[in-house]
């Protein structure tokens, strides 16, 4: 008897899209490299075969990538943000620090990259902040100690 698995990995649509977008590309490259492998083969002695064994090594990053990504993509669900009065998923969140703002979109932690302000809610400051309201003070816990902000602005 087989059971269903619920969908566990909040997405936004555009990341959905480009790590399905990537699946696809590394689909084709994974092609690719298996005509490179069939010639490299078919040259003869594997043992001091330069063009087979790395074949073989880039063939071997490929499909943990692809594995990588068809776990992430069979258990996504793509998550909207609807109401703005609290913090969640998908939400863009000023918080102030005194004189300092930070601002950030919050999303789950397959999709997180700070040089582009996606946070992570898992992160220590994702965690302080989720399900909070404008105007909440929160105090984030970090190795570096103990740092508070008041949520400025939800959108």
């Amino acid at each position: 008897m087989h059971q269903i698995m619920a969908k566990t990995i909040p997405l936004t649509q555009s990341a959905f899209d480009e790590k399905q977008a990537e699946l696809n590309r590394l689909i084709k490259l994974r092609k690719e490299v298996m005509e490179r492998l069939k010639v490299a083969r078919e040259m003869g002695d594997l043992s001091e075969n330069g063009a087979y064994h790395s074949a073989k090594f880039e063939l071997g990053s490929i499909g943990r990538q692809m594995r990588t990504l068809k776990h992430v993509l069979s258990n996504a669900y793509v998550a909207s943000a609807s109401d703005t009065s609290q913090v969640a998923f998908g939400k863009n969140i000023t918080l102030r620090q005194d004189d300092k703002k930070l601002t950030f979109l919050l999303v789950s932690q397959h999709e997180s990259d700070i040089s582009a302000n996606k946070l992570s809610m898992e992160s220590p400051i994702g965690k302080a902040i989720l399900g909070k309201n404008v105007g909440d003070e929160v105090i984030v816990k970090t190795p570096k100690g103990e740092t508070k902000y008041t949520i400025e602005e939800i959108r």
